[in-house]
């Protein structure tokens, strides 16, 4: 495990999962958010945001969380392990609330520079990291499990985690 992708609908703990294990294996962590998000909630251009990608999976080691499929072809090539964190809906669900209404209480900015804070107005707004989770949560899973089966990454070695108590053992089982 060298080149380390964690995918996962939102709220499902990608992040927590990448900074864990970054920490523990001292691998760089690379969040595609961060890469991707500039002031007032406006995304890079393509362009630009596939020239941050390329130069950080340039590295022998990393672990990139994030699921912006427009990015596959620059991340997934050059991996070598894939962990999905598949929790149930509820579960996530429940977890993308409870952050969701944390971050608009503290109102920490998410990224730095970028001045982009969660609020309550946002959680309930069209733009809600709570309605995009309902709206992709069943295409996320579908198109990750077509690519579990895809020939083109059987490189890939897959981690499929359906549980905290999955998550926890296979950070156990990580020795640096």
């Amino acid at each position: 495990m060298k080149r380390i992708i964690i995918i996962g609908t939102t709220g499902s703990g990608k992040s927590t999962l990448a900074k864990t294990l970054a920490t523990k294996l001292s691998y760089p962590y690379i969040q595609l958010d961060s890469l991707f998000w500039k002031a007032d909630w406006q995304g890079e251009d393509d362009l630009e945001f596939f020239k941050k990608i390329e130069s950080t999976v340039s590295a022998d080691h990393w672990i990139i969380d994030g699921n912006y499929g427009r990015t596959h072809h620059l991340t997934w090539n050059k991996a070598d392990t894939v962990i999905w964190i598949d929790l149930p809906f509820a579960l996530t669900f429940y977890q993308n609330f409870t952050r969701s209404l944390k971050r608009a209480i503290v109102r920490k900015e998410l990224w730095p520079g970028t001045g982009n804070r969660e609020s309550f107005l946002r959680m309930f707004s069209r733009d809600s990291i709570l309605l995009w989770l309902i709206k992709t949560y069943k295409t996320n899973k579908q198109r990750y499990e077509a690519r579990l089966n895809d020939p083109e990454f059987a490189h890939i070695k897959f981690h499929r985690l359906i549980s905290r108590r999955a998550i926890r053992k296979f950070l156990n089982s990580i020795n640096p």
